[in-house]
């Protein structure tokens, strides 16, 4: 049908083309002479010929040629072109009866009569019926014509007669005065101007017509043959094209016809001034010329406009029918797309909040959707306004519109099979999370039951009521039939929801297995109290034997009553509460406490995979609720300048964090729901993925700052409304860093409920581990706000610890003034330990909210660990401690906020030390044995000289075996005498007893431990005259003691008791009784001779027996640390 319309077009587009081709071309081979007045109108002004207008008897047309002396001076050119021209006006009618020539030669001579008879007769393009000659009027002129004429009668042979007339009225003969000009004694108007400017404007109006009419016919062919485009813009375009053209065509054919009309009101115009005013045949016959010019020019004016209404509505359907497919595609296209998303859109989800997030995505779709539905259906009815308004492509178009009606309720239908679909899901979790919590509820009865009450009967009766009410619940919360759920939902039953469906069943069955087996117990106990009791006397051994706790008992006594366990949510304290009180009343089997334990390790499992589910889903909903619509071109100009490109900034590495806990770390929970004591192991074997969270706590600070710039966004209060959030976007952006705080506390309550499980150990590492990442999250966060320091940090080691302390100094170099000042008034630093460094930075102000108000710290300095000692503690504050360099060239006097940082800090640094020193040791062991035969020790008391030195290699042998042997390396303290004389007590060499106050240092040497003090006392050095040195220093503290400091030396005077030796000190020459253990090896007897980080040393070196020795076994010096 279509094709037939359009070639019904074609042929009425064609015809009318025909039309108004005919109209042009009679236009244009019509009123077009040879010659035109414009082209002679020179040789016309001269008027040595005319045509008057005037007619013959017969209707002649009578050519006039007035008397002109010039005449026989005429070139032939002009006078054949003004013969031609006016032989061509009259019409062929008028001209075919022949022409009659009127030659007034009143005025002239005979001679030039002959003439222009004769140069007429030779030259003269038409027919001639009659030529009448007005001879000379002067008497011998007109003699001597009668004679010549007669005499040369043969020279005038022509067609036609030729007549000599004497006067004028004898041309009236011929000619009726009315025809003749007023000079030929007629009373015809003629003014050969005038005629000459009418025929002047008829044949330039003749010429615009024909032009006119070439161009329609062009314009025309051009419509004709021009093809439809397939596009909407090269449609517009032609469609625009064209119409320019017409209207151009128009504005021609309006300007032709305003000269015609003009035209014809002149040659009208005698006529209107007077009616007697009489009109010769010429000056009709110019009428009829124009009007019937008019009149052709309007009738194709109206073919044209015919034409193009017709060419015009089919490049206007052409163009609708071009902008309906466009649509169409565009529309299909969309509506193809939103059909393959809800076909991929499968998910029934796994849990109820999962369902009904997945129906709000649903219904956002369907919102999102609904603009697409809407414009198709909007275009189909467009497709049928175009099909009533009879189109030309109606069999296009049905076709398209039934399509879209089809796609739009297909996408309606399949958005209503997946609501339902969704629907039942819901319908279904909430049955399952009904049962579950019924399954929760029904534990938490059992263990919240005090076992210790129902041994009475009173007290059986009422448990058993009290589970009988609560299972009288079941009927409208369990599930009922398996099967029947199987039947019911099995549109949506996938494998992962049909196991999780059993699991729900299986934990039901379960519990009612458990509450049947209470149920019996109590009935058993309710039973037993029936029974008479017959008192019976103790017998008298019964009354020694009270009866002792379980061990079991015991541990349940010890777990209920220690503290430091983090807060819970209420049924969970309650239960723990009251199972504590449970367990130290009871006196039972340890079945029943353990399977208490039990169901409180299933409570803590069920939270653990409960508040995971619900983080994974909220991960979920920020990445694409929030960060994939950053990507979203729709959502683009709500988003700001300043967030533009910021999205990695803002969200971190959440996306990570989603996969990681979506795809494998839930996956691994839910494996252990059925033993929760053995959750430990799914935190140890992903311990290292668990690192993604440092770097998103390292980049939490640049988050928080481009979201307190850019929070009023509208970009963020457009995806919350979307969401249905309560909360803005920066709360859930805190979720990961609370998450991995909560893991902790999760672990701990676990712990608790499973130390004699076989899981515990795991539990116990992965508590540690735990609490190490967010140690180390909450050390790279100061870390990485350090400014100021020049090298890398990295290449200081794993950073130990990090905190703020007040810090003195004590230097031996440097002004007194200086000195005294220093050490009374602290500075403010905040230390950080690395393994191979002790860095000392300045803690700036905190400003801003929230992670803004995280402090930056500027670098001060630095102290290569390798030149480090250590003085643990320092009388006075049971909080201080000193961290001295180079051989205590500089003293740092570190003041801790707690004697229990400052404890944590020593053995820290203790540890590393320690492990320098065992480097050290490894790197020189030959050399360190070598030397240790030449250094003179004292002897024993008890032993030969050689067996102590035997024995003294052998410990060192050993030490160098076994790096934690450090007896040798701390400095007991020095406990105040009693009295003087009485000795020194004997004191532990624990390494965690903070009380300790030895002068530590990786660099000493060993060689000055006995073997007493290898078993952890002080045992008695044999006195060696000469001079010591001090190798730890304390605070005076008897009148009779020697106030001492590391590296002091000294020279023995006397031997006392207990270990002591009565010194003087070389430096101020003051004496007292010092622990022999406190001095080192002779000084000035050996070559090896000891000393604690000498000033001979380098600075960065550890000092062993000699500086060699030390540039062979230790690390090179971190020059650039020294500060």
């Amino acid at each position: 049908m279509t094709l037939s319309l359009i070639s019904l077009l074609s042929q009425d587009v064609t015809a009318l083309w025909l039309l108004l081709k005919t109209s042009a071309d009679e236009i244009m081979h019509q009123d077009i002479v040879p010659l035109c007045a414009a082209d002679i109108q020179e040789q016309l002004k001269k008027r040595f010929a005319y045509l008057s207008g005037g007619r013959g008897q017969d209707g002649s047309p009578v050519i006039t040629f007035p008397d002109y002396p010039a005449f026989s001076e005429i070139p032939d050119k002009e006078f054949q072109n003004v013969m031609t021209y006016l032989t061509s006006i009259p019409s062929l009618q008028d001209a075919g009866i022949g022409f009659i020539l009127v030659i007034d030669r009143r005025q002239d001579k005979w001679t030039s009569v002959k003439a222009s008879v004769l140069r007429i007769a030779a030259s003269f393009p038409a027919n001639l019926q009659l030529v009448l000659v007005l001879r000379p009027t002067g008497f011998f002129q007109r003699t001597l014509s009668d004679i010549a004429f007669k005499f040369n009668r043969d020279d005038f042979k022509m067609k036609v007669p030729v007549m000599m007339l004497g006067s004028v009225p004898e041309l009236h003969g011929y000619i009726d005065k009315s025809q003749l000009t007023e000079d030929l004694g007629g009373t015809l108007d003629y003014c050969h101007s005038k005629w000459l400017c009418h025929r002047t404007a008829i044949e330039s109006f003749a010429l615009m017509v024909k032009q006119t009419a070439q161009m329609l016919q062009t314009f025309g062919t051009e419509l004709a043959e021009t093809e439809l485009p397939n596009d909407v813009q090269s449609t517009s375009l032609v469609l625009s094209v064209h119409t320019e053209k017409k209207a151009k065509a128009k504005d021609d054919l309006q300007l032709a016809l305003k000269e015609g009309n003009s035209i014809l009101e002149s040659l009208r115009e005698p006529l209107a001034e007077s009616t007697s005013h009489s009109v010769n045949q010429d000056q009709l016959d110019n009428q009829a010329t124009v009007q019937r010019l008019l009149a052709q020019l309007n009738e194709t004016e109206a073919a044209f406009d015919e034409f193009w209404a017709k060419h015009q509505q089919k490049l206007e359907q052409c163009l609708q029918l071009r902008h309906f497919e466009q649509g169409f595609r565009e529309v299909k296209t969309t509506l193809d797309s939103m059909s393959q998303k809800i076909a991929a859109f499968t998910d029934v989800g796994n849990s109820l909040a999962h369902v009904q997030h997945l129906l709000k995505d649903l219904t956002s779709f369907e919102e999102k959707s609904s603009v697409a539905v809407d414009r198709a259906r909007a275009l189909s009815l467009e497709g049928q306004q175009l099909i009533e308004n009879k189109h030309y492509a109606v069999d296009s178009i049905h076709p398209k519109c039934e399509e879209l009606q089809h796609l739009c309720d297909h996408f309606a239908s399949e958005i209503t099979r997946r609501r339902a679909l969704l629907s039942k899901s819901l319908e279904l979790h909430s049955l399952l999370e009904m049962s579950m919590k019924w399954c929760d509820e029904g534990i938490f009865l059992l263990a919240s039951q005090p076992v210790d009450k129902c041994q009475s009967q009173d007290g059986a009766e009422a448990a058993l009521q009290e589970i009988e009410k609560f299972l009288e619940t079941g009927a409208e919360n369990k599930i009922q039939e398996l099967n029947k759920i199987y039947k019911e939902y099995e549109c949506i039953l996938n494998q992962d929801l049909l196991e999780h469906v059993q699991k729900v069943f299986q934990k039901q069955e379960s519990t009612e297995e458990m509450f049947h087996r209470r149920q019996a117990s109590l009935k058993k106990l309710a039973a037993k109290q029936t029974r008479p009791v017959q008192p019976v006397a103790p017998r008298p051994e019964a009354l020694t034997k009270s009866p002792s706790p379980s061990p079991g008992s015991w541990r349940s006594s010890e777990n209920s009553s220690s503290e430091g366990s983090v807060p819970r949510r209420g049924p969970y304290r309650r239960a723990k509460s009251e199972m504590s009180e449970t367990r130290q009343g009871r006196s039972s089997s340890t079945g029943d406490e353990e399977e208490n334990l039990a169901i409180l390790r299933r409570h803590v499992m069920n939270e653990l995979l409960d508040t995971e589910r619900a983080y994974v889903e909220e991960l979920l909903c920020v990445l694409e609720g929030y960060a994939a619509e950053m990507d979203n071109p729709l959502m683009a100009h709500l988003i700001s300048t300043g967030l533009q490109n910021k999205k990695s900034i803002l969200f971190g590495n959440m996306e990570e964090i989603y996969h990681f806990h979506n795809r494998i770390f839930l996956r691994e929970l839910e494996s252990c729901i059925d033993c929760p004591e053995l959750v430990g192991r799914c935190f140890l074997e992903r311990m290292e993925e668990f690192q993604i969270y440092e770097k998103y706590c390292q980049n939490k600070p640049r988050s928080e700052s481009l979201w307190r710039q850019c929070s009023d966004c509208p970009f963020f209060q457009e995806c919350q409304k979307k969401l249905d959030h309560k909360l803005s976007l920066d709360s859930y952006l805190l979720k990961p860093v609370q998450r991995i705080t909560k893991y902790q506390l999760l672990l701990k309550e676990m712990l608790k409920y499973s130390k004699n499980c076989e899981g515990a150990e795991d539990l116990q590492e992965a508590l540690s581990s735990i609490l190490g990442i967010l140690k180390a999250v909450n050390d790279s966060m100061h870390l990485i706000a350090i400014t100021g320091y020049d090298g890398n940090l990295s290449d200081l080691g794993k950073l130990l610890m990090q905190g703020s302390f007040s810090v003195w100094t004590d230097h031996k170099k440097g002004h007194t003034k200086v000195k005294e000042l220093a050490r009374f008034k602290p500075m403010q630093r905040h230390l950080f330990l690395h393994e191979k460094a002790v860095l000392f930075c300045k803690k700036r102000e905190e400003n801003g909210e929230g992670y803004e108000k995280a402090p930056s710290y500027s670098y001060k300095q630095s102290l290569n660990m390798t030149a480090v000692g250590i003085t643990e503690n320092v009388k006075g504050d049971a909080k201080k401690f000193e961290i001295w360099y180079n051989a205590r060239e500089e003293v740092y006097i570190i003041q801790a906020p707690t004697p229990e940082i400052k404890a944590a800090w020593v053995n820290e640094i203790r540890k590393v030390l320690t492990s320098q020193l065992q480097a050290c040791r490894e790197a020189s062991q030959h050399r360190a044995l070598e030397q240790s035969h030449s250094l003179p020790l004292p002897a024993q008391s008890s032993t030969s000289p050689t067996k102590g030195s035997t024995r003294n290699v052998k410990k060192l042998e050993d030490r160098k075996t076994d790096p934690l042997s450090l007896e040798g390396y701390v400095s007991s303290s020095l406990p105040k005498p009693p009295e003087k004389g009485k000795g020194w007590s004997k004191t532990s060499h624990s390494l965690e007893a903070p009380e300790e106050d030895g002068g530590w240092s990786s660099a000493e040497e060993l060689i000055n431990s006995s073997d007493a003090e290898e078993d952890g006392g002080v045992g008695s050095k044999k006195l060696a005259p000469g001079k010591y040195t001090v190798v730890m220093g304390d605070e005076k503290e008897g009148p009779d003691t020697l106030a001492m400091r590391s590296g002091d030396m000294v020279e023995v005077v006397e031997e006392g008791a207990e270990g002591l030796w009565y010194v003087r000190d070389l430096t101020s020459s003051k004496e007292g009784w010092v622990p022999a253990s406190s001095l080192s090896t002779l000084l000035g007897k050996s070559s090896s001779a000891q000393c604690l980080s000498s000033s001979d040393s380098s600075p960065g070196s550890a000092v062993l027996s000699n500086s060699s020795s030390c540039s062979e076994g230790c690390p090179t010096p971190f020059s650039e640390l020294q500060g």
